[in-house]
């Protein structure tokens, strides 16, 4: 028989708003020993995911865009507005501001294997998955699909 998302997946769960202190959703995905967190608004829906990667931008910080100098103007190399979402990460606060918007997500029946298949493309490592109302009603990690393969 094919596993399901549903099968495999972890229900219910912890998310975060995205008006919450950056500094709280950190002490969360360390206590927790979790890598990543869906963002969810006051009704229920999934707007977003804060990741680790997201938050390696606060320790990081941000290389500034190549420039040269020339007569007292600064004459940009790249497109310096590519490098406003770095920037935005880097000094944010807030989860809304350092989170993922638009994350990729799946539905319950979905096969296991074809979930795999988007994660590992994609390079992600988790997909929440949602209800027909789009209601997020757990999360799919590469760990829960790791567990899966040890218990066939």
């Amino acid at each position: 028989m094919t596993r399901t998302v549903a099968d495999v997946m972890s229900k219910v769960p912890i998310s975060v708003k995205p008006e919450m202190p950056l500094k709280e959703a950190i002490k969360i995905l360390a206590d927790k020993h979790i890598s990543g967190l869906p963002v969810v608004n006051n009704d229920g829906k999934l707007v977003g995911i804060v990741s680790e990667t997201d938050l390696m931008w606060q320790e990081s910080g941000v290389t500034p865009p190549p420039y040269i100098m020339l007569l007292d103007s600064v004459i940009f190399l790249e497109n310096p507005a590519r490098y406003e979402k770095e920037i935005h990460k880097a000094l944010g606060e807030t989860v809304e501001e350092v989170m993922t918007k638009n994350p990729l997500t799946i539905t319950p029946e979905k096969p296991l294997s074809e979930a795999a298949r988007i994660m590992h493309e994609r390079k992600i490592h988790r997909l929440p998955v949602l209800d027909e109302n789009g209601q997020m009603i757990g999360i799919l990690t590469l760990g829960d699909i790791i567990r899966a393969m040890a218990t066939e």
